[in-house]
């Protein structure tokens, strides 16, 4: 297919400016530079529209909207003037659990409610007041939480049952565990049948403390964090199950632990757990420490007891499980399970006893999110970049015949949300001309009606071109793409300061075909002031395939320099390029990027703003650093060429370094340790922290940060 993204966009010039107040998302102005949105949500096949005072259903044949209630009469039929606890603010986040049930959630920061608005009464109540990780099953109407570090369970009746007392700092129950890896982000996670709660233990007593300080008392107190560093110790997790019915807890019988043996044994990340759709057993994918063997492992949940291993998956650098198994509605014998173990993530159909029945979808292209299941024509519905790298779009494929079949037309980038049935769609998309569009797709007749078509919020206000393209990798074969953002009167005959911004890290893209191909307002702003800015999604970004992404294996940050100075070489064959005044500026992995680029090609860049950056992988944390790098002991070749500490000797240009003084993802180490060995070196970094503020800048901070960023450029690049 024809790359779409190479038109270049010049937007329709007016006299208005933007500040930083406008553009960035922690300013004051923001949301009124946001494209229209509506709050959307499915009662079964019903669709609800909310806003804050009222609540409509909309006929999704013709998109006519009806009364349904409003906040008054939620407030009056919640009688929250006699308990203030249940006062409602908005209806922006009321859910329909219950096809066919006219029941409504509503609540605030104390209380949860579930309400009957054709009764006009509460039905149910919980405190969610001082919780942490509030879990709520519909089915049996219980509650898990966490508070005071142990966890609870509250019964459909509202008997309170404590399940844990040994809770702390160091054991932590029913929360994230392995630092949010693996896609986990929560720690409870209820039965098909709400009978039964499987919830994580994570016992991190072993990890080593990272000394944060908060410095805002007048004598400033020491607030240690737990940081599994690379080749250090990490956390132990086992998975334990709460059975309503008995009141019992039952431990899985997992793999394990030998803690007389090395560190690389002690440890298994259990992840993406799934149920049963009868509620009697769970799946693991359970990841060996070298992250290279993944096995997917059914559980009795009754008795805990390891039933089988269903599915193996090795490599020989690593394996990355983000998706829990989900069973087919149709059928409770048969499961889809995800993996790119061709190349490229797709679905592939099991049956209950661990035999591979068929690859449901394949090609060279990935699947991005599985939206659901239809049971009419016994299809699941997906997103994928099936057309083009930059584009998602949205799909259904037969379980039965394979076919694929496009459940819209217009390209651009497609985020969906399935009714319960799977008959009805919500298709909110943007292209790089439009804001945003939402549609409703009836899944079966592959037809929609338009809800929405914003507006441009920004039409009043001086806009940048915005352009899309590709180049060649380093490798001379592999398609790269970049975003170019030009200032809105873009003279050809002029040389314009050029400011390279970079990410290139695992689990992330900066391009796509998306409202002004996804470019960040910053960039918008940095136009605004006569620059160009440029952005490359080298090898190692997300959504390109395992091969892609594996490129830097081992060696982090070296393929995706080499792939930046390919971005740097097309910049500087054109004219309007100044290439004595280019400029680097990158966050996190960007910040480490900002640093490596700064300091291996130090006449290249002459000026780089460094956010938050990785310096040494060793001091990373276990998960992320060991899967893309193995252990420090494993590894020390690439360990020691990936340190930015050698670099400090050759840095060149003005190199300004801003980190949150709290940092507990990229912890102050890093910077300090850069700092330190500039200063045996004799180079002369510039460095900026934020006290409090933690790896990504806050609310109003995030305004004076990027307004930091901008003048260190203006000071000296420009």
């Amino acid at each position: 297919m024809a790359l779409s993204a190479m038109l270049t966009l010049p937007m329709t010039a007016q006299d208005k400016l933007f500040t930083l107040e406008d553009l960035n998302y922690g300013g004051a102005n923001f949301h009124n530079f946001r494209p229209k949105n509506l709050q959307l949500t499915w009662w079964g096949d019903r669709l609800v529209r909310t806003d804050v005072e009222e609540c409509y259903t909309i006929d999704v044949k013709t998109g006519k909207k009806k009364l349904l209630f409003t906040l008054e009469q939620i407030n009056e039929w919640a009688d929250s003037n006699e308990d203030e606890n249940r006062y409602v603010r908005h209806l922006q986040n009321v859910t329909f659990p219950y096809p066919g049930k006219p029941l409504v959630t509503v609540g605030n920061k104390k209380a949860f409610m579930l309400l009957d608005f054709k009764a006009h009464k509460v039905v149910w109540q919980d405190s969610i007041s001082g919780q942490t990780a509030n879990d709520w099953s519909k089915e049996s109407r219980a509650t898990a939480w966490v508070e005071n570090n142990q966890l609870y369970v509250s019964d459909g009746e509202g008997r309170k049952h404590q399940l844990t007392t040994d809770g702390s700092r160091e054991i932590v129950y029913g929360q994230s565990v392995h630092r949010d890896e693996f896609g986990i982000t929560k720690g409870t996670f209820w039965s098909p049948d709400g009978q039964r709660l499987a919830f994580y233990r994570m016992d991190q007593s072993m990890v080593t403390d990272y000394p944060q300080v908060d410095v805002f008392p007048r004598t400033a107190t020491y607030e240690p964090d737990k940081y599994p560093m690379a080749g250090g110790n990490a956390h132990v997790v086992t998975i334990g199950v709460f059975d309503l019915r008995t009141r019992k807890t039952t431990y899985l019988q997992t793999p394990a632990v030998n803690y007389a043996a090395t560190a690389l044994q002690q440890t298994c990340y259990f992840t993406n757990l799934a149920w049963s759709p009868d509620s009697r057993h769970i799946y693991l994918q359970e990841l060996n420490r070298d992250q290279n063997d993944c096995r997917l492992v059914s559980y009795d949940a009754a008795t805990g007891k390891r039933l089988a291993e269903l599915y193996r998956e090795t490599s020989d650098k690593y394996v990355e499980p983000l998706h829990p198994i989900q069973f087919l509605p149709w059928d409770a014998s048969l499961f889809i399970l995800q993996s790119q173990r061709d190349g490229y993530n797709h679905l592939y159909l099991y049956n209950s006893e661990g035999k591979l029945l068929k690859q449901v979808t394949q090609g060279p292209w990935v699947v991005l999110e599985v939206l659901g299941f239809n049971q009419k024509t016994k299809s699941i519905v997906f997103a994928a970049n099936k057309e083009h790298p930059l584009h998602r779009r949205l799909y259904s494929v037969s379980v039965t015949s394979g076919q694929v079949k496009a459940l819209e037309s217009t390209d651009g980038v497609h985020r969906g949300v399935l009714s319960s049935s799977g008959n009805y769609l919500i298709d909110r998309f943007t292209t790089p001309t439009t804001p945003r569009c939402i549609d409703i797709v009836d899944v079966n007749k592959q037809k929609g009606v338009r809800l929405l078509t914003a507006d441009d919020p920004w039409a009043d206000y001086q806009q940048p071109i915005f352009e899309c393209g590709s180049i060649k990798a380093a490798d001379g074969t592999t398609d790269l793409y970049y975003r170019m953002v030009k200032p809105h009167d873009f003279d050809v005959n002029k040389k314009y300061p050029t400011v390279v911004y970079v990410y290139g890290g695992p689990h992330a893209h900066n391009v796509e075909a998306s409202w002004h191909w996804a470019s960040r307002s910053w960039e918008t702003y940095m136009a605004q002031k006569g620059y160009i800015v440029f952005i490359l999604d080298n090898r190692g970004s997300e959504n390109r395939g395992r091969d892609f992404e594996q490129a830097t294996f081992r060696q982090l940050g070296q393929v995706e320099m080499k792939d930046q100075m390919e971005g740097v070489r097309y910049l500087k064959s054109l004219p309007y390029v100044d290439a004595d005044r280019l400029g680097v500026h990158g966050w996190s992995y960007g910040g480490f990027m900002t640093i490596s680029l700064m300091t291996n090609y130090p006449d290249v860049f002459k000026v780089g703003v460094a956010g938050g950056p990785v310096i040494d992988w060793k001091w990373y944390e276990v998960m992320y650093g060991e899967r893309y790098m193995d252990t420090p002991q494993q590894n020390p070749e690439g360990y020691e060429k990936c340190s930015l500490l050698r670099q400090a000797k050759n840095l060149k240009g003005k190199l300004q370094i801003i980190t949150g003084y709290n940092d507990r993802t990229v912890v102050p180490q890093h910077c300090l340790s850069f700092l330190d060995a500039c200063v045996k070196a004799g180079t002369q970094p510039d460095f900026f922290a934020y006290p409090g503020e933690e790896h990504n800048m806050r609310g109003h901070a995030s305004v004076h940060l990027h307004e930091r960023i901008t003048q260190y450029f203006e000071d000296f690049l420009k």
